[in-house]
C-alpha cells in the first residue's frame, strides 16, 4: 500500500475528479478523499467543497493537466492515423466488396465527412502557409 500515489484523478468526459488518496495502514485500506475537479481543456481547477488546495496538491494537480493535455493530443495524432488507415480499407471495400445497398446505405454520410475532412485540411494547410510566408 506504501506505493499508492498522492492523488487519484477519477476521468469524467471533460474533467475528472480529483481525490486525495489516505492510507490507512494500521487496517490496510485506502480512503479516497475529494479534493477538487480539475479541467485540462482549459486548465481550471476548482477545489471541492470547503477544500483549500495546498501547494503539493496544487502542484500535483497541474502536472496531471499537463500530461493529460500530452496524452489527449497523442492520442488525437493516432486517431488521425488511424482514420487514414480506415480510408484506404473503406476504399478496397467500397471497389471490392460493397454491394449496392452497402452504398446506398454510407455514401452520403461517408460523402459529407470526406468534404468536412478535406475542406478543414485545406483551410488549415492555407492558413499555416500564409502564416509562415
Amino acid at each position: 500500500m506504501s506505493d499508492a500515489p498522492e492523488l487519484y484523478f477519477r476521468m469524467r468526459d471533460t474533467n475528472a475528479a480529483v481525490f486525495r488518496v489516505d492510507k490507512d495502514e494500521r487496517h490496510g485500506r485506502i480512503v479516497l478523499t475529494q479534493i477538487a475537479v480539475a479541467t485540462p481543456g482549459n486548465g481550471r481547477i476548482k477545489p471541492h467543497g470547503e477544500h483549500a488546495l495546498s501547494a503539493a496538491e496544487e502542484a500535483g494537480i497541474n502536472d496531471w493537466i499537463a500530461a493529460r493535455r500530452e496524452e489527449l493530443a497523442r492520442r488525437a495524432r493516432d486517431d488521425a492515423e488511424r482514420t487514414a488507415e480506415a480510408i484506404g480499407r473503406t476504399a478496397q471495400w467500397v471497389q471490392s466488396s460493397a454491394t449496392p445497398e452497402d452504398l446506398d446505405t454510407v455514401a452520403h454520410r461517408l460523402f459529407m465527412a470526406m468534404h468536412d475532412l478535406r475542406t478543414t485540411l485545406v483551410r488549415r494547410q492555407g492558413e499555416r502557409r500564409r502564416d509562415q510566408g
